[in-house]
């Protein structure tokens, strides 16, 4: 299995709530704009613009925002952090996080929405109760 799956399955995906999945898998199949690449957050994640509105964030901002209501710029990179800080320790390696977020940025946009895709819908199933 590739390294950024790995890293998305058992430290990233499990992170994100059922909501937050089912805002990303929308902006996958609909191809959002607002779903972005090569950056984490718009407007930028800087001090200054902390209590900005939100315009557009990558996939680990996009559920918080869209399926939580996280919508100020100083919300998303705290959950961003969290959610990366939680993956490392998954993996009990600093910057893990990493291989999930380049393989998002580096890969065309409709090879990382067809791939992507097929991940958040596999998290999302993995979710549903099982028939007793």
């Amino acid at each position: 299995m590739e390294k950024w799956r790995r890293v998305w399955r058992e430290g990233l995906a499990p992170q994100l709530s059922k909501a937050g999945l089912q805002a990303l898998e929308l902006a996958l199949i609909h191809d959002d704009p607002r779903l972005l690449q090569g950056t984490t957050c718009y407007p930028p994640l800087l001090d200054a613009l902390r209590d900005r509105e939100v315009e557009g964030t990558c996939a680990l901002g996009f559920g918080a925002w869209q399926g939580e209501g996280m919508n100020r710029v100083g919300q998303i990179e705290e959950h961003f952090q969290r959610v990366c800080d939680a993956a490392d320790a998954v993996f009990n390696e600093p910057a893990a996080c990493r291989y999930f977020l380049n393989w998002f940025d580096d890969t065309t946009r409709d090879e990382m929405r067809r791939e992507l895709l097929t991940e958040v819908t596999f998290a999302l199933l993995e979710r549903m109760p099982t028939a007793a």
